[in-house]
């Protein structure tokens, strides 16, 4: 079968009823480009290098753009959203990305992975793999990372981050996040799950006298 839109060509062995399929890409024909699609079908990069994080899925010559997760970068070779260091894409490397450079350790504490807080957005931190290689994660709803103990906190628990949520959330709202309300089931709600009086095997129940 031959698909001459993407210049694709498939070969079918149908044997002992399992079917071996040989995919070959053989670019045969002149790929039919349309707006931001390389070819009718397919992932592509945005045509801006500057667009990290952005790429195009082609159907028939048709795109939509999407636009990968904060802090992940469209890698050309796999076709999917991952970190700036594994994507390896020019302009798009770890520091281009996240503006952020890990401190210098040596190599034994480089290996701990060590975390540091990002010093624009309390609820975001950066753990440096191998102590060189910043990528970006972050806290629940409600949490800020402590930078003293390294890991995320409530917000009140933390000083200068405790109003980090101060006009995005309520006080009321930062309660119930920390302290989520606990609902009690109501007496009888739930099935019994005593199993009901049956005779013996091999014995019928006794038959019910009505007089």
């Amino acid at each position: 079968m031959f698909d001459s839109s993407a210049g694709l060509f498939f070969f079918g062995l149908s044997l002992f009823s399992y079917v071996l399929c040989f995919c070959v890409i053989s670019y045969t024909e002149t790929p039919i480009p349309a707006l931001h699609c390389v070819r009718q079908n397919g992932y592509f990069s945005h045509e801006d290098p500057k667009e990290c994080g952005k790429f195009y899925y082609c159907v028939d010559g048709k795109f939509n753009m999407i636009t990968c997760p904060d802090g992940l970068v469209y890698n050309d070779k796999s076709g999917i959203c991952t970190w700036p260091d594994e994507a390896k894409k020019k302009g798009c490397g770890a520091s281009d990305v996240f503006d952020f450079d890990c401190p210098a350790v040596n190599e034994t504490f480089g290996l701990t992975h060590p975390r540091y807080a990002d010093p624009e957005d309390c609820q975001f931190f950066y753990v440096c793999i191998n102590g060189n290689t910043p990528r970006r994660s972050g806290c629940k709803l409600g949490q800020v990372f402590d930078d003293v103990k390294k890991h995320c906190e409530w917000a009140r628990n933390v000083p200068e981050c405790a109003d980090w949520y101060k006009g995005q959330l309520t006080d009321a709202e930062l309660e119930a996040l920390e302290k989520p309300p606990v609902v009690k089931s109501k007496p009888g709600s739930q099935a019994s799950r005593r199993k009901p009086n049956r005779p013996p095997r091999g014995k019928a129940a006794a038959p019910i006298d009505d007089e």
